[in-house]
């Protein structure tokens, strides 16, 4: 099936037409397919995220390369450092993604399928880099096993517990909006109206709460993400009701306040004591595109892209981000300072590596566990 969905049917003629529907009743429904470009999307934006913290950044991994990523990609690091750029389109991805899964599907469902979506692979990730760091000739070390206990919980960040995995932070974030989601979306029930009013209270709750600077307001509300993920629920709402202006006003506005909080948290003055300069104009246009992206999937656009590969490709994406980070290290080091391969090589020698071992997760893992823990969590259910 392809991702290209029917339009709504024009309404009748006003002589024939029958009594119009309750005020709080949606819409019609465009059709449903798999949409395989979005998977497309989600590894790229995974991959992007890879080249950020391969080669565009500081820190551990300067250990890894036995110099600063800078030296030895002196012409890409800069372009590299414009990567940590897909985790913004990660969200938006994921505000698309939520919303249509969670549409019409009970609290106890939609609990289930997160749940058993995100903690398998998670669970596994946390298992292989703490092996990989507990190696004797592993220059990094894992955190104490207290910290490891809350780890595997997923919510170390708000405890205050040191990270296995350094992109948990951004699970932390997908945790506090599938919250937001379920308890006044999917709980009430999904329909056009109310989605829209949880878009427009969470863009206010977002200004007033950057205005008030108020901790645990910030907590919940997650100013500096909210907007990306506000921006995908926007697009699903084109995908399934077709064009609208209230639904392009969401996604514009979203736009407009999310390049703001990504300028903010990643622009800075050009100075020796940063790894790289990134230019405003850049990330501002950096999320566009990824925004583009993410709408050409919406209108129907990129239903050609209907190639089966995509869908392991999708498949791929979250353990893939999972592991990436701290084992690429490890297989860095290995590959570069150990074997002595070149950087150039070693570098897509790394990602391809690690998409192995993302097949891997996802083969042995996630399509063994999964069912089951969805299972364990909706009893007398087979999905």
């Amino acid at each position: 099936m392809t991702s290209e969905a029917v339009l709504p049917a024009a309404p009748p003629d006003a002589r024939t037409a029958r009594p119009a529907p309750p005020a709080t009743a949606s819409p019609p429904a465009r059709g449903k397919g798999r949409l395989r470009a979005l998977d497309g999307l989600r590894l790229l934006a995974a991959l992007m995220v890879a080249l950020y913290h391969y080669g565009g950044r500081g820190g551990e991994v300067e250990q890894a390369w036995g110099a600063s990523p800078r030296r030895e990609f002196p012409t890409l690091s800069g372009v590299f450092a414009y990567g940590c750029l897909g985790v913004q389109i990660f969200f938006v991805i994921s505000g698309f993604v939520i919303c249509m899964s969670g549409w019409g599907r009970p609290l106890r469902s939609f609990f289930a399928s997160r749940v058993s979506r995100l903690y398998p692979a998670y669970w596994a990730a946390i298992a292989l880099v703490t092996l990989a760091f507990a190696l004797p000739w592993v220059a990094y070390r894992t955190v104490s096993p207290s910290d490891l206990l809350v780890n595997l919980t997923m919510l170390q960040q708000p405890v205050g517990a040191q990270r296995v995995l350094g992109v948990c932070w951004t699970l932390w974030a997908e945790l506090r909006f599938y919250a937001l989601f379920a308890l006044f979306v999917v709980l009430p029930g999904a329909t056009r109206r109310r989605v829209v009013l949880f878009c427009a209270v969470w863009t206010l709750a977002t200004v007033v709460t950057t205005a008030s600077h108020v901790e645990v307001l910030r907590v919940v509300v997650m100013p500096e993400h909210s907007s990306f993920f506000i921006g995908g629920i926007g697009l699903y709402l084109i995908h399934r009701f077709g064009h609208d202006a209230l639904a392009w006003g969401i996604v514009a506005v979203s736009f407009l306040i999310g390049q703001h909080y990504a300028v903010t948290g990643l622009w800075h003055p050009p100075g020796p004591q940063y790894f790289s300069y990134r230019s405003p104009y850049v990330i501002i246009a950096v999320v566009a595109v990824g925004y583009a992206a993410v709408a050409a999937v919406a209108v129907g656009r990129l239903h050609w892209a209907n190639w089966r590969w995509l869908t392991v490709a999708g498949a791929l994406t979250y353990p893939f981000y999972l592991v990436h980070e701290h084992l690429g290290w490890v297989v860095i080091g290995g590959l570069h300072r150990g074997l002595r391969i070149p950087s150039y090589a070693a570098f897509p020698l790394t990602i391809a590596l690690m998409l192995l071992v993302a097949w891997v997760l996802h083969r042995w893992v996630e399509q063994r566990l999964t069912p089951l823990l969805r299972g364990s969590l909706l009893p007398g259910r087979s999905r």
